[in-house]
């Protein structure tokens, strides 16, 4: 029996990268996003919110990182899942299963989640995921 297991986290320098990488992406697409990345655990580690995002944007981006970690999966995934009624669990739990968020794997290992604030938040995020992991991160648990 293993009595420890190993795991991987996500530093504060990598937060910092994917905020920015996310941030990069949404002015070359002219967007104004908000963008929270957490721990495996469920920390908040980094936010930024860019110059002009409305009052409500951070705790939006926040919101759908906690629903991507909790359920392990994009949210826009959740999200179909509760509207289809396959699935009403993320309504009752507190959960904001709003597309925007993606859950961040490295070696099939939950290491923390990424929510934007925007409509194409899925986008900005796996833009940001695949530059700073260089394809090394999915964003499936499954």
């Amino acid at each position: 029996m293993q009595s420890t297991k190993d795991i991987k986290v996500i530093s504060s320098a990598g937060a910092r990268a994917l905020v920015d990488a996310c941030a990069s992406w949404a002015e070359k697409n002219k967007q104004i996003v908000a963008i929270a990345i957490l721990d495996w655990g469920g920390n908040l580690i980094e936010s930024h919110a860019m110059e002009g995002a409305p009052m409500n944007a951070i705790d939006t981006a926040l919101l759908k990182a906690r629903s991507a970690l909790r359920w392990r999966r994009p949210t826009s995934e959740t999200n179909k899942m509760v509207r289809s009624g396959e699935n009403l669990a993320p309504t009752f739990m507190n959960d904001f299963p709003q597309p925007g968020a993606l859950p961040i794997v490295l070696n099939g290992q939950v290491v923390g989640a990424m929510g934007v604030s925007s409509a194409e938040g899925e986008k900005c995020a796996q833009a940001a995921i695949d530059a700073v992991f260089k394809g090394q991160a999915t964003t499936a648990a499954r």
